[in-house]
């Protein structure tokens, strides 16, 4: 199996090469030469399967370069009962992803149960242990570099603390993500870790990963990785759960199901995008946006139009609240028939401040069974005490999103997944708002908030962060 560039002007690479370097040396994004095919019988083989097993049997079809033993032991200590152990009262950790029925047809997929109640470990813990793996093999040492707008950098960084060649310097907007999250990052005080609040927006932070990546030089001299969605090997991890909850919800392989995806930069869905190509029996895929509805207007228009910082919001579901939508790159390559010419002429605009349309490609939409709807503090509030009030369940604000925009799209006769995007706990103070109730924590994150915090604060400058790593490489 060879990954290629959506821009096209990069050689064709294993998986091992592209695991550590995040963008292609072009600019582009990985995908591979040729998504793997699952039948019928695949899928027949799989139902049933615990999650490791699933795991094993999707990952070893597009990571060939790592011997199979080697790569379902990595799997198998990843996928641990016990790292996914924050799960709601009746379920089974021993599921890694649970669903939890809200009525008929109607499920939430579990995805926070890792260490940092965010849907990110699901996909982070494997990298970590990837990275540490190819790492050895190569007697090489990284300097991961990423951006979050919250749930991200901490687990990326849990899942990299104390990793042996790994120093991770992961930037994030000053002062707009929750307490929670916040404190989750900075209070980690492994000499590994390095966070850098940057003076601007998720996508000021972005910008500056990019451009650094972009740097050949500087990214060969100081090994440059990525931890960020633009990772291929973060996004094929996600595809996982797509396949465990449609066993889940689902008794026999003709049937379709819908997933709606609290969207921000794109990662979650893409998995799901790419689950289908693979042979997945998705129905819709539905993209649930915030108040920064630039993936919306995409779906409804043709247009895609990032907007600058002074225009993006911020808002009480932050992790959301993302203009640039690294991963959309991954989706138009293949809607454009994978010409990485279109691309590159796509993207021109697109990395100079400016948008693009293809409504022409509008109607190939419905091909690929994405749809899509936005959410407001209003809606998510009012989804939140709803939730509450009809299944005694508590959903956290980018869920709501989710949820939200699924019941308003929603067809009562196929199951619809919402894919939950984190705990209540991490978003305390829009719990508080919504139901007059402090969300449940695990006890052992109790006064986190309180615990003493180590970061720096810095201008969105790309030669500020180059100065940085540079300093601390040393």
């Amino acid at each position: 199996m060879k990954y290629i560039s959506t821009r096209g002007l990069s050689p064709a690479l294993s998986f091992s090469d592209i695991l550590l370097g995040g963008l292609a040396p072009d600019g582009g994004l990985y995908l591979p030469e040729n998504y793997p095919q699952f039948s019928d019988a695949d899928l027949s083989a799989m139902r049933g399967l615990n999650y490791r097993d699933l795991a094993f049997y999707i990952l070893s079809r597009l990571i060939d370069d790592i011997p199979a033993a080697d790569l379902k032991n990595i799997i198998n200590k990843t996928y641990l009962a016990e790292v996914y152990g924050y799960i709601r009262a009746g379920q089974n950790a021993e599921d890694i992803t649970p669903t939890l029925k809200l009525e008929r047809n109607l499920y939430l997929l579990s995805l926070s149960n890792g260490p940092t109640l965010a849907f990110k470990d699901m996909a982070m813990q494997l990298l970590g242990n990837l990275f540490e793996y190819v790492l050895k093999k190569r007697s090489e040492t990284t300097n991961i570099l990423g951006a979050t707008s919250g749930d991200t950098g901490s687990a990326a960084e849990y899942a990299m603390r104390g990793k042996q060649g790994v120093r991770v310097f992961m930037l994030s907007p000053h002062q707009k993500m929750s307490r929670f999250q916040t404190a989750q990052m900075f209070s980690l005080q492994d000499d590994n870790i390095f966070n850098i609040a940057v003076k601007g927006v998720f996508d000021d932070a972005q910008d500056m990963v990019k451009a650094v990546s972009n740097d050949a030089a500087f990214k060969a001299k100081y090994k440059i990785g990525a931890v960020n969605s633009i990772n291929w090997g973060r996004i094929v991890a996600q595809v996982v759960y797509y396949f465990k909850g449609y066993f889940a919800v689902t008794e026999n392989n003709s049937q379709k199901v819908d997933f709606a995806v609290p969207s921000g930069n794109f990662g979650n869905v893409c998995a799901g995008h790419i689950a289908r190509m693979m042979g997945l029996p998705i129905n819709q895929l539905i993209v649930a946006t915030n108040e920064n509805d630039v993936l919306d207007e995409f779906f409804k228009t043709g247009t895609y139009r990032p907007r600058g910082a002074a225009n993006t919001y911020h808002t009480s579901s932050p992790s959301m609240d993302i203009s640039k939508a690294s991963n959309f790159e991954r989706f138009v390559y293949d809607l454009v028939g994978r010409d990485g010419a279109k691309v590159r002429e796509l993207w021109s605009s697109v990395d100079k401040g400016g948008a693009f349309e293809i409504k022409e490609l509008l109607p190939q939409l419905a091909d690929y069974g994405f749809v899509s709807g936005s959410s407001s503090h209003a809606n998510r509030m009012q989804t939140i005490r709803e939730t509450k009030a009809k299944y005694n369940v508590v959903i956290d604000t980018h869920t709501a999103d989710g949820l939200k925009v699924a019941l308003q799209l929603r067809n009562k006769d196929i199951p619809m997944l919402v894919l939950e995007t984190a705990l209540p706990a991490k978003f305390e103070d829009a719990i508080i708002e919504a139901l007059g109730q402090v969300p449940e924590r695990p006890a052992s994150l109790n006064n986190i908030e309180n615990l003493p915090q180590k970061f720096e604060v810095m201008d969105a400058s790309v030669d500020a962060i180059k100065d940085f790593i540079v300093t601390k490489s040393q």
